[in-house]
């Protein structure tokens, strides 16, 4: 096999991958929906065996409205705009003040929603405690962050049997996306109080509006422990019940990723914990629950206790995660592990680099968008050794090319033959056939990495470039969207292909007619896929292949220059 058709299989089969991955989430079966049942939520859930010791038992059912039609209070921050429902003391809506809508930009882009049954639920497991079906009543205080002030606090009491009181507080504070959660239980009664807590986050198994059938990213619950690390289950798996993951440990968190956003319940390193994922059965459409359940410190009679878990809910800013991944003395708050709800895909250890360096370079240059295209240049600097030896290897291809036609025509009907003389004149023009593509595998991971560090930055979500380019993690849609295919027609796309075209051009031309054909289709066949890519994914790819072009050319014209003479003596 030459070097054009192992190229040509590379290139093939790094974007069949990609079509298969993308074509797999988007035609992937759905489960049917389930009729409503009054309710479009589960029963809380009750641990698997005892965290404590003895076993407290399950509560009974409670009766309630759905969450999104009963009474909220709304708290108003600098990041957030949060619906707390006193069903429950469920946080049923939360906006990001400083995000967009993906599909509405003039609106602001909410986390949490009914839309998606996308809640951040929480309770007790234990004789007639409440959970997040029990009505609350709401304490009397300030809703809106002040000028002046660090933290707006929500505090909701229940009241349960046998004279026990519970309450919820919800702390936000200042330029934070970790939102406070406190259970505190007040035990009044006679006899000694053992119970759970349990935390959860629900949602629907629809992927967020706005994504692209063409890049596919994660959608789902993730679990971390120290011991079996970072685990993401999808919903077709907990819908079968298939999901396999880590389900004690005393360390370790619950999320709920999409693309560019997370969701987590933290608790506390050192407490025992029981994570557990469901399908909800009584949801007016296919829905999951993910959770983690923890023990409460045991309440003597007439003794309360307090048990405080922390929900993360925001964007997936590397540098936000990074600092709440370090221990309490250093800042943080011990959630080792988040910073993987960033999804760089298997390249991890290479793209995490790679978006550390883009960030620099943003933080000199001010705009995302150049930060792009100085670290393409960057990157392509540093592979210009390799890059040079692959062109010389293609340039020389090229340069005996009307020789290997030659020899195709003598030994065209016999193919071992064939393959000798053409080994033979490799050998003589010292051209090694691998030797424009073993330079080229090198630089593959690097260029995947970016590609995926690219993908998975909330940074440049909304962040502009210059003139029509407004945000780089949208398609380019200067002239429009074809409406029957929804496919977006942009200037940056169409400078891609161009340049797709070009380098095949400057390629060797392959001596096999079929092959020739393939190579002058593949910049249309696969350029078309850029026309859905986000711009900042196709503003890399741009500027990558116009320095490959210009590196590709210089180096042509050189070798060229000095083969003619030798074709015209050797022919």
């Amino acid at each position: 096999m030459d070097h054009r058709r192992l190229l040509l299989l590379l290139i093939f089969s790094f974007s069949l991958v990609m079509l298969w991955d993308a074509w797999q989430k988007h035609n992937s079966p759905k489960a049917p929906p389930v009729a409503a049942a009054g309710t479009t939520e589960a029963p809380a859930p009750k641990p698997s065996g005892s965290l404590h010791t003895p076993l407290p038992e399950p509560p009974a059912p409670v009766a309630g409205a759905v969450s999104e039609k009963a009474e909220t209070v709304t708290i108003s921050t600098d990041l957030f705009t949060a619906e707390i429902s006193l069903q429950g003391g469920d946080i049923v809506r939360l906006q990001l003040k400083d995000y967009r809508d993906s599909v509405h930009k003039e609106r602001v882009f909410a986390l949490f929603e009914p839309k998606h049954q996308y809640y951040a639920q929480s309770g007790l497991i234990g004789d007639g405690l409440p959970n997040h079906k029990t009505r609350f009543s709401v304490v009397p205080g300030l809703r809106e962050l002040s000028a002046d002030a660090q933290e707006v606090v929500l505090r909701l009491e229940a009241e349960a049997a046998n004279g026990v009181r519970v309450a919820k507080t919800y702390t936000f504070k200042r330029g934070s996306y970790l939102i406070g959660l406190k259970q505190e239980i007040e035990n009044a009664g006679g006899k000694e109080l053992v119970a759970h807590a349990y935390y959860q986050l629900q949602r629907d198994v629809k992927a967020p509006d706005g994504e692209s059938s063409m890049v596919s990213t994660f959608t789902g619950p993730a679990v971390y422990t120290e011991q079996d690390k970072f685990q993401k289950v999808t919903f077709a798996d907990i819908e079968a019940g298939k999901a396999k993951f880590a389900n004690k440990a005393d360390n370790g968190w619950i999320a709920m990723i999409q693309h560019y956003f997370a969701s987590a319940w933290i608790p506390e390193p050192g407490l025992p914990r029981e994570f557990y994922m469901r399908k909800l059965e009584n949801s007016q459409k296919p829905a999951v629950a993910a959770g983690v359940i923890v023990p409460v410190p045991v309440a003597a009679p007439g003794t309360k206790v307090a048990l405080e878990v922390p929900l993360y809910a925001g964007p997936q800013i590397q540098t936000t995660l990074d600092q709440l991944a370090k221990p309490k003395a250093d800042g943080g708050i011990g959630a080792q592990g988040l910073p993987l709800v960033v999804d760089y895909g298997w390249l991890t250890v290479i793209a995490a680099p790679i978006f550390w360096c883009l960030e620099a370079i943003y933080k000199v240059v001010g705009n995302w968008g150049w930060a792009i295209v100085i670290l393409t240049i960057i990157i392509k600097l540093l592979f210009f050794p390799l890059s040079a030896a692959s062109y010389k290897s293609m340039a020389k291809m090229k340069t005996v090319t009307p020789r290997l036609m030659q020899l195709k025509e003598r030994y065209g009907d016999d193919r071992q033959k064939l393959n000798q003389e053409m080994m033979a004149l490799y050998k003589r023009e010292k051209i090694n056939p691998l030797g424009g593509c073993l330079p080229i595998l090198v630089q593959i991971p690097v260029f995947i990495a970016l590609y995926w560090a690219l993908l998975g930055a909330v940074e440049i979500r909304d962040a502009p470039w210059i003139l029509w380019i407004k945000d780089l993690s949208a398609p380019d849609t200067l002239f429009g969207v074809i409406p029957v295919i929804d496919m977006p027609i942009g200037l940056l796309p169409i400078i891609m292909v161009a340049s797709m075209i070009l380098q095949t051009k400057l390629n060797p031309t392959p001596p096999d007619p079929i092959q020739a054909r393939v190579m002058l289709m593949m910049p249309y066949i696969f350029g078309i896929m850029f026309f859905w890519f986000p711009s900042g994914l196709v503003l890399y790819w741009v500027v990558n292949n116009i320095l490959s072009i210009a590196q590709q050319w210089q180096i042509t014209r050189m070798i060229e220059s000095g083969g003619k003479a030798a074709n015209d003596s050797k022919a």
